[in-house]
């Protein structure tokens, strides 16, 4: 049988006592200002709502170009039908560029390096009815290598016209240039034309018509 402990035992163990002694270490909590949790809140859907807004990129279009050239001279129309507003530059250095307001509001523009010099008094701007052509006229005459300075493939929107193109060495097609600048009309940016001289001319379509 178990000896009976008395409470002045020396063997009985006070575990309150022990345990009373040990130091106290409460868990700490850390509580955030009156108001800090919805100004937090409110801080981060304001960073997040400013992100999506910069996400979000306010750029213009690239509208078609079709280019051409002869010796003298390079064509550049600009597919965009019912344009407003159009803007076309052309410096000495070879920079076009071009700006206009489509018929939905959208914004269009694009700037060109071209190949080589150009004579800015010497360019004109035709608007029609379902685009716009460009006539620029080159500083020196000479068959350009290509239609860019820069050796890199150009951007998508840029094409060949293949109703204006022809080779360097090809006499008839040159020939048939004539009949196309005596066609088209050319003038100044702020020039008012009708309906009928803005129809884009098709070389094919007319001698098919012949």
């Amino acid at each position: 049988m178990d000896p009976i402990l008395s409470k002045n035992d020396p063997n009985l163990i006070d575990y309150s006592t022990r345990f009373s002694d040990l130091p106290k270490s409460p868990l700490k909590t850390q509580s955030l200002p009156k108001g800090s949790s919805s100004t937090a809140t409110t801080a981060i859907s304001a960073a997040s709502a400013t992100s999506a807004t910069s996400a979000i990129p306010n750029m213009s279009r690239n509208p078609e170009v079709l280019w051409a050239q002869r010796s003298d001279k390079v064509y550049l129309t600009v597919a965009l039908p019912d344009a407003k507003d159009i803007s076309v530059k052309c410096e000495p250095q070879g920079l076009f560029s071009f700006s206009a307001v489509g018929v939905q509001g959208e914004s269009f523009d694009f700037a060109l390096q071209l190949y080589g010099s150009i004579l800015p008094q010497g360019c004109k701007t035709k608007v029609g009815l379902r685009n716009i052509i460009c006539l620029v006229q080159k500083e020196e005459k000479g068959w350009w290598k290509r239609l860019l300075k820069s050796e890199e493939k150009p951007a998508p929107y840029i094409k060949v016209d293949w109703n204006k193109w022809c080779d360097e060495d090809d006499d008839k097609a040159a020939s048939d240039l004539a009949s196309d600048d005596n066609n088209v009309v050319y003038g100044d940016d702020d020039d008012e034309s009708s309906d009928g001289e803005g129809m884009l001319y098709l070389p094919d379509l007319e001698k098919a018509r012949v």
